[in-house]
C-alpha cells in the first residue's frame, strides 16, 4: 500500500470517528436536551390553558356583576318613584 492511500485511508478513520461522537453528542445530550425543553413548554402550555381559564371566569362574572348593578340601579328608581 502506498503511503498516500495509507494517509487516505487514515484519515477516513479519524471522519469515521469523529462522526461517531457528533453521533453519541446528538442522542445523549441534544435530544434530550430538546425533549427536557419540550416537556417544560408542556407546562408552559396547561398553565397558560389554566390561566386563560380563570380569565375567561373572571370576564363572565364582571360581566354578571355590571347587568346586576344595572339591575339594582332600575329597581332603587322604581323605588324612589313610588316613595
Amino acid at each position: 500500500m502506498s503511503e498516500e492511500t495509507r494517509r487516505i485511508l487514515d484519515e477516513i478513520n479519524e471522519l469515521k470517528r469523529s462522526v461517531k461522537e457528533i453521533q453519541l453528542t446528538l442522542e445523549n445530550e441534544t435530544n434530550r436536551n430538546i425533549r427536557i425543553i419540550a416537556e417544560g413548554h408542556l407546562d408552559l402550555s396547561r398553565k397558560l390553558d389554566e390561566a386563560l381559564s380563570v380569565e375567561n371566569e373572571k370576564e363572565l362574572l364582571l360581566i354578571r356583576v355590571n347587568s346586576l348593578e344595572t339591575e339594582v340601579k332600575k329597581l332603587k328608581n322604581r323605588i324612589e318613584r313610588i316613595a
